[in-house]
């Protein structure tokens, strides 16, 4: 039974959506996925000098302090998530009128503290015009971005001076107020890729005369994927779920040009 089990591990191939809960980072939840596949199969992964065993990925980093869809690619399917970086994603953000912080969300320190109650709904549906279609954004200076080949946030973590990265173009497709209830007020945003929806929060405080961060974020959609119909819970983690998971969500993904669709969510077995 572990040896069919192995057989039909390595020969998965495609892309699945997870939900990732807030804690974990994107690469640590990641990793236990991988150890419970590997684990059931029976099968052990090999040092990072050699082949891996399982070749398994994601498309898009969500924090640590986030929540939501977090797209996988498994096998063959890793070569995909180019597309998913590039793709559109959808977002809830909880946030916080009054307090600014280093990390742009309530994990980081207090940097600032201003007066909200000037404020009202109406100022911030009208600010938010000002954040739709193309724009410029600055990357928070904790992020997954790097610089001589080390992540911003971890140079950060370790003392050393980091230099804010340039604007850069992205883009908003649809960004609305759900709730206001000064301090907090929720919004849903729909962006492009290489987007921030803390630098979002931040620059809107600003453009309000008070500062803001992100108290909760929640990715709701990623490219074809949503939280709700495709998401795989923790408790759902295993060979067969993952292999159906892989089949039934196949159609959702565009056909490279001149590629074969997986029809199976399958490929020839490969050896360990």
């Amino acid at each position: 039974m572990a040896a069919e089990k192995a057989v039909r591990l390595l020969s998965l191939s495609g892309v699945f959506p997870v939900y990732k809960p807030r804690g974990p980072t994107s690469a640590q939840f990641l990793s236990d996925l991988k150890r419970r596949l590997l684990g059931e199969a029976g099968l052990k992964e090999l040092t990072k000098k050699r082949k891996q065993t399982l070749k398994i990925g994601h498309g898009g980093t969500l924090d640590c302090t986030a929540s939501g869809v977090l797209v996988v690619g498994i096998g063959d399917g890793t070569k995909l998530l180019g597309a998913m970086l590039t793709g559109t994603k959808k977002y809830t953000a909880v946030g916080e009128l009054g307090r600014a912080t280093d990390t742009l969300d309530a994990s980081g320190a207090v940097t600032e503290e201003k007066p909200y109650d000037h404020i009202t709904r109406e100022d911030l549906e009208n600010v938010l015009k000002t954040f739709m279609g193309d724009i410029m954004q600055v990357p928070p200076l904790f992020s997954a971005l790097k610089r001589d080949g080390k992540r911003l946030s971890c140079l950060l973590r370790e003392g050393a001076e980091v230099a804010p990265k340039p604007a850069r173009p992205v883009v908003v497709y649809q960004l609305t107020v759900t709730d206001f209830q000064p301090p907090l007020f929720t919004l849903d945003v729909e962006c492009g890729g290489g987007f921030y929806v803390r630098s979002l929060v931040s620059d809107i405080g600003k453009a309000l005369s008070s500062c803001a961060n992100v108290k909760e974020l929640i990715r709701t959609k990623q490219g074809p994927f949503s939280l709700d119909e495709h998401a795989l819970r923790e408790d759902s983690w295993d060979i067969a779920t993952v292999a159906q998971s892989l089949k039934d969500f196949a159609h959702l993904l565009p056909a490279e040009p001149g590629a074969k669709r997986l029809k199976t969510g399958e490929k020839e077995a490969s050896h360990v």
